[in-house]
């Protein structure tokens, strides 16, 4: 009996989370990835909810916006409001009121980033908390409960994200990395959550090799690469991505961490990333910036104060629709929070929208075409 139960939640699983690989031209991809809240068109990117909100967005601006995939934050939940809330509250899905796909990293990232005082041993590490100071302690077991409670459609094997210029601490945290990737798939216990790997390994080609076999043997639903876009040259990060993509399984999604530049995003689909969630739209948004297709454009510029054209004549979205460079302006001007939302908008729209047209061009065949016409065209 034990031995069925253990296969029917297997195919559960496999079934909950299956990856159909619709097209490739050279090594971009476009596929689906099938998760319980709904399919994921890939190459996808997921706006960052870091305490559960897409910062200066309701969740219905971000229907309209058609977003698949949004990324909350298990560090920052864990500290408040607390897992178990969430947990209590029938997780991140109806906590925040967004029926579709949701991704937790792992914390990993954050208790590395942000915790200036923290120990690292074989079994986790103890942090301090940014916002009080309080002491706590993630495990890869930890880590897996949380996200468990928080109750995401992707959750993140727990990992340790090293400086990507240091050989011997990148070595023996890729090591470490692999070890708590194993104990987070043992101590997963949801069927309904598809975890996946991170492969680690700085800037050198024998370790980032060896993390992407090692990742790969474990056979997660799905693998990410971390560990990147941490200050290392973009001709490095392309290295690495033509490096891991080949190894990584070509039946399962490939997620780059934090990466969320329009000109990053098609470089790297290029080189065979599917899954994308960054930050940086809403960062800008908050910083006067407005994203498009030929590079940034500051909203803070005098050169608009009188402009009556739109941030960008092509855009479709409600930004673009309903408003002029002169009126945003003012709005940031004049410190409105409207601005925030209204660049928030636009920004995420510009991703999404980036998104769509390299998948559409995958499937019919031109994508090499459309990379290189973009990329001619950015000015940054």
């Amino acid at each position: 009996m034990h031995e069925k139960e253990q296969s029917k939640e297997k195919k559960m699983q496999k079934s909950a989370f299956e990856f159909t690989l619709l097209a490739q031209q050279g090594n971009a991809r476009a596929g689906i990835f099938h998760t319980p809240h709904g399919d994921i068109p890939t190459p996808i990117f997921a706006p960052v909810g870091t305490q559960a909100t897409v910062k200066s967005l309701t969740q219905r601006h971000l229907e309209e916006l058609d977003a698949k995939l949004i990324l909350a934050n298990t560090y920052h939940l864990f500290l408040r409001p607390g897992d178990d809330l969430i947990g209590e509250m029938g997780g991140l899905h109806a906590f925040m009121a967004w029926n579709r796909p949701i991704l937790t990293d792992s914390g990993g990232f954050q208790v590395f980033s942000l915790s200036d005082s923290r120990q690292i041993d074989e079994d986790g590490v103890t942090f301090k908390s940014h916002v009080d100071g309080s002491l706590h302690r993630f495990t890869p077991e930890r880590s897996i409960a949380i996200q468990e409670n928080l109750g995401a459609d992707i959750i993140m094997a727990f990992d340790e994200c090293a400086e990507p210029y240091d050989r011997s601490y990148s070595e023996a945290a890729m090591q470490r990395t692999h070890r708590w990737a194993e104990r987070c798939k043992l101590a997963q216990a949801r069927a309904d959550q598809a975890l996946f790997g991170i492969v680690q390994g700085g800037v050198f080609p024998e370790l980032r090799t060896a993390s992407a076999e090692f990742i790969a043997d474990l056979d997660f639903p799905g693998n990410a690469i971390g560990g990147l876009s941490v200050g290392e040259t973009k001709k490095e990060m392309h290295a690495m991505l033509e490096l891991v993509n080949p190894i990584l399984p070509q039946d399962k999604p490939r997620y780059l961490m934090g990466v969320g530049t329009p000109q990053d995003l098609v470089q790297c689909v290029k080189r065979g990333v599917d899954m994308f969630d960054c930050v940086l739209p809403t960062r800008l948004a908050r910083h006067k910036a407005a994203m498009t297709d030929n590079g940034r454009m500051n909203l803070m510029n005098a050169q608009y104060a009188r402009d009556e054209g739109t941030i960008s004549e092509t855009c479709r979205c409600y930004t673009c629709q309903n408003y002029s460079r002169a009126y945003i302006r003012h709005l940031v001007q004049a410190k409105e929070m409207l601005s925030g939302t209204l660049l928030s908008i636009h920004n995420i729209h510009t991703l999404l929208e980036l998104v769509r047209n390299m998948r559409q061009a995958i499937i019919e065949g031109h994508f090499d075409e459309f990379a290189q016409q973009y990329l001619a065209n950015f000015n940054e």
